[in-house]
């Protein structure tokens, strides 16, 4: 499996700590992004993803360079998931490991706020009366 990758299948989080972990690594940290129920008290059905994905993938691995460099961690892991994606399900998991714990909680957090804010990655909110675009990105 890639380090960087975007899909429309089921993301796995063992998969992402399986292509981190480290015998170095005194820490390792995993954010995963999942699909909630509501926005605003107002009831989602489910989240709708699309991509420019030869951008995306550039950027994502960017920001895992960045990461890696700025952090010395030993490696990170983004995976995006596009499409239709269920209530409970994730939607991102970034996963990075590192010599010590500090280093990777501030590159993950890093990682998803840079993502959110530079990757191609559309998301589209579903509900019963309608849907809306919601972060849209450059």
């Amino acid at each position: 499996m890639e380090k960087i990758y975007i899909t429309s299948d089921r993301l796995s989080s063992q998969a992402c700590i399986d292509l981190v972990s480290d015998n170095g690594s005194g820490g390792l940290v995993v954010f995963i992004g999942n699909v909630r129920n509501k926005t605003k008290d107002k009831a989602v059905q489910y989240l709708d993803f699309e991509s420019y994905e030869p951008m995306a993938l550039k950027e994502m691995q960017k920001i895992a360079d960045e990461a890696v460099s700025r952090w010395n961690l030993h490696d990170m892991v983004i995976h995006h998931r596009v499409g239709k994606v269920p209530i409970g399900e994730e939607a991102v998991i970034i996963a990075c490991s590192s010599p010590h714990r500090k280093e990777s909680f501030a590159a993950c957090e890093f990682a998803i706020d840079t993502l959110k804010e530079t990757v191609p990655i559309w998301k589209k909110e579903v509900f019963e009366d309608g849907e809306v675009w919601v972060s849209a990105h450059p």
